[in-house]
């Protein structure tokens, strides 16, 4: 077995991915992807909508849940998929915090349950993801 081994079980829980978000995020996740809609932009905008403010993208909350799973895995393996609901909006000053666990243990696949909350402890963002492992690692305390 490699001093690269990647230790993986059920219950494990992936270092929180953490961000506070607000209008200069999410100008600049609209920059990157043209998404200049005055909803995430004008607070009147998003009052509008019917919400408290402007408000962050849906898709800048699913890059959350991408990257907290990406940072723990590393050069690890290979996202095979991942998904997620909105459930509430990211408005401006909140701090969020992706939590992610291993479920599941398959072979080479890993099953993690995901969710992005707010600091009063509101879920925005459920979600799961899979992952297939390379290399060395250790499952469940056993090596493969």
């Amino acid at each position: 077995m490699s001093d690269n081994t990647f230790a993986v079980a059920v219950g494990d829980t992936l270092p929180p991915f953490i961000r506070t978000t607000g209008l200069a995020n999410w100008n600049r996740f609209a920059a990157v992807n043209d998404e200049f809609i005055d909803i995430h932009m004008d607070d009147d905008a998003g009052r509008d909508a019917g919400y408290e403010s402007a408000f962050g993208m849906g898709t800048l909350l699913w890059s959350y849940l991408h990257n907290l799973v990406r940072d723990w895995l590393g050069e690890h393996g290979r996202i095979v998929e991942i998904d997620c609901q909105f459930r509430a909006p990211n408005t401006k000053g909140l701090t969020l915090t992706g939590h992610g666990t291993i479920t599941a243990v398959r072979g080479n696949h890993v099953d993690i349950v995901l969710s992005i909350e707010d600091q009063h402890g509101n879920v925005l963002t459920p979600g799961s993801a899979t992952v297939e492992l390379t290399g060395d690692r250790t499952i469940g305390g056993t090596a493969s």
